[in-house]
């Protein structure tokens, strides 16, 4: 063996020999560091080493959080499924996710994954990470106890730092809008509804999502062709709207009013401007919202694009009736002396500052929906202009809306009971619902149509019972009324009378009887 070759040798073995020391060494001052030294030297000393490093380093590294505070990061969603379509072959882990509404099959990173993509000849390397929060237990509104556990996931994006202004200028906008064209071509509509699990966590969402797999589309409404196109004319005139709200300093948003009696199609009508303008549904269910600050953390987490649906606003919250109420708060506290304390709730001037007040500006391309079978029951402050913008009667059936049911049910378009079906549609007040109904119970369309005509005249015997006892109790209100009438006029002639003779008292020190003067 050479003297150059035994060298080498000694010399790699001093090499692997300090290696081994200083390693060990590390090992030991890591091992009394942290047994000794204090939490806050050790983050003092990893932090110092890592800014000695980094001043070496070229690469420069982006966060981007899926949340900032209560909203969705619009980056994070965006980079996600715009990577979804450039996982390269080399990725070891993937996530895969399909709905029974979806045609295709999902695909997206996994936890501790990267990829690596190249724009304009610079590359740029992404990679998913993820922090568990603690879990913690609370107690819901059934008192059973409950248990949370947050995911704060972020992607980092790590590129030569002198590649800056291009990743924020032109990289990032990139990203954004083209995943907005891929997200319009995949999305499905979903239902939003609250979680009441997640209601009193420490989740930055209290939404929980479901398909919308509602087959409602504006061709198979049962509503006039007139009154379905002037909707159309108008979300189409909405969404186009843009720049023009922002010209005029308003938000971004349009309010709908749907009213009318149950079964004439406003949940059909809500679904199909869902699947018309390709918007996720938010149902609010007031009742279950025990403050405005609960109420505004839910508005706070819907996305943009989206309805907001508040279902039977006359039953769901007492906004009409908050004078009376007042009152009563008022009496108690002041008459009967008690401790009354009222637990939090909604309150009209919170909701309607979330409707078209500062919080509402918070999202854009939002569309706001209100249903009630009671209009003459809503507070005067729901219906005024900008809030409620649109109020759309969904009334009983009629002739146009039958036709297109026997069209939807049926498979026609003509039949020679149709000229008597529509002249009873005319007549007797009947849903579409009820319609549609009767039309599902045989597919021979001269059965089906038989028994309508048939369902027509037990309605109309129906409504005549219910109209003659509405007449009746408003007889019956009206001469009760017309006892307190009379009962108060001879209360106020007994009062006159009275008051007479106290002033003739008043007047000749007293007549006919042992009264003194007054």
């Amino acid at each position: 063996m050479s003297s150059s070759t035994e060298s080498k040798i000694a010399m790699a073995k001093t090499v692997v020999s300090t290696i081994g020391s200083v390693a060990a060494a590390t090992m030991v001052a890591r091992s009394i560091g942290r047994d000794y030294l204090p939490s806050e030297f050790q983050d003092y000393l990893y932090f110092g080493f890592r800014s000695f490093i980094n001043k070496f380093s070229t690469q420069l590294t982006m966060v981007i959080y899926e949340f900032e505070g209560l909203q969705e990061n619009e980056i994070y969603i965006a980079t996600e499924l715009y990577l979804a379509a450039r996982i390269s072959p080399q990725i070891h882990r993937m996530k895969i996710t399909k709905h029974t509404s979806e045609k295709n099959i999902t695909v997206a990173m996994e936890t501790n994954e990267e990829v690596t993509d190249v724009y304009n000849g610079v590359k740029f390397k992404w990679c998913l990470l993820s922090n568990k929060a603690p879990t913690r237990e609370y107690y819901p509104n059934d008192g059973m106890i409950g248990t949370s556990r947050s995911d704060i996931r972020m992607l980092e994006l790590t590129f030569h730092r002198k590649h800056k202004d291009l990743a924020l200028n032109e990289y990032l906008p990139f990203i954004l809008n083209d995943s907005k064209t891929m997200k319009q071509e995949v999305k499905s509509v979903k239902l939003f509804t609250v979680d009441p699990m997640m209601m009193h966590s420490n989740s930055p969402t209290m939404w929980a999502p479901v398909n919308l797999d509602h087959p409602s589309t504006f061709s198979t409404l049962a509503m006039d062709t007139d009154v379905k196109e002037k909707v159309m004319k108008d979300l189409d005139r909405f969404i186009q709207r843009r720049e023009y709200y922002r010209k005029v300093g308003k938000a971004w948003k349009r309010g709908y009013l749907l009213y009318g009696p149950p079964g004439t199609g406003k949940s059909s009508l809500i679904a199909a401007m869902a699947n018309y303008l390709n918007f996720d549904i938010y149902d609010l269910e007031l009742t279950d919202i025990r403050s405005n600050s609960e109420l505004r953390k839910l508005l706070v987490g819907t996305a943009n694009r989206s309805i907001l649906v508040v279902e039977d606003i006359d039953c769901s919250v007492e906004f009409h009736d908050r004078e009376g109420a007042e009152a009563a708060r008022s009496f108690a506290l002041q008459n009967q002396g008690w401790d009354y304390r009222e637990p939090p709730k909604v309150t009209l001037s919170g909701f309607l500052n979330f409707i078209d007040g500062l919080w509402s500006s918070c999202g854009d391309e939002r569309i706001i929906i209100f249903t009630t079978n009671r209009k003459e029951k809503l507070d005067p402050a729901l219906l005024r202009p900008g809030r409620m913008d649109v109020h759309i009667n969904m009334s009983y059936c009629t002739p146009c809306g039958f036709r297109l049911l026997a069209s939807n049910y049926l498979g026609i378009t003509e039949h020679n009971l149709f000229e008597e079906i529509e002249d009873l549609i005319c007549k007797v007040e009947v849903t579409p619902a009820e319609v549609a109904e009767q039309l599902l119970k045989d597919g021979d369309p001269d059965i089906a149509l038989s028994g309508l005509i048939d369902f027509f005249d037990v309605k109309c015997k129906e409504n005549e019972e219910a109209k003659t006892k509405a007449n009746k109790e408003e007889l019956a209100k009206s001469n009760a009324k017309m006892e307190d009438e009379v009962a108060l006029k001879n209360d106020e002639e007994n009062t006159q009378i009275e008051m007479n003779e106290i002033h003739l008292i008043s007047s000749n020190g007293f007549s006919g009887g042992p009264y003194p003067s007054l």
